[in-house]
């Protein structure tokens, strides 16, 4: 009788487990069997396949973001959120959480032209929405568009100056 309880219990299990995975695998917000965890070969995700896109176009160090704002030419955008920004930002930067992009997309498209050279960041490489920020300015029609891998902490880590409203 004992027995016949485990059995029930393995199959049971094993009948959940191969429905999830299967949910998992037709699912289009399924979580990746595989990913990328270490923070020294880039951004940590666990969907690299999405992220692939934008890996050509990653800024890996505060230096090379330093003097591309040095510069002047280039706009830095903060996919923080309002409070972060606030709390200290790259100087110059435009704040634009992800989760305001639909309600704030106009506006940036009314001061800057498409192929306007733009820098998205985050909280560093542990953080993905400089990421999908980068992708949903460039399907709103931005083209010339760099990632800051290490974000703000990458910034302040090498003493740069930070912005406050």
């Amino acid at each position: 009788m004992v027995t016949d309880l485990i059995k029930q219990s393995v199959v049971l299990l094993g009948t959940a487990l191969v429905l999830a995975a299967a949910a998992n695998t037709v699912s289009p917000r399924g979580i990746p069997w595989q990913g990328q965890w270490d923070e020294g070969q880039g951004v940590v995700t666990a969907d690299q396949a999405a992220l692939a896109p934008t890996l050509d176009f990653e800024i890996p160090d505060a230096a090379a973001a330093h003097r591309l704002h040095v510069g002047g030419q280039v706009l830095f955008v903060d996919s923080r959120t309002t409070a972060d920004y606030r709390a200290g930002h790259i100087p110059g930067a435009l704040s634009l959480p992800l989760g305001e992009f639909d309600r704030r997309i106009d506006a940036l498209r009314s001061q800057y032209a498409p192929d306007h050279p733009i820098v998205t960041y985050c909280s560093g490489r542990s953080c993905q929405d400089s990421h999908i920020l980068a992708q949903r300015l460039f399907e709103a029609g931005y083209d010339n568009i760099a990632v800051f891998i290490d974000g703000y902490p990458g910034w302040t880590a090498e003493g740069y100056p930070i912005g406050t409203p």
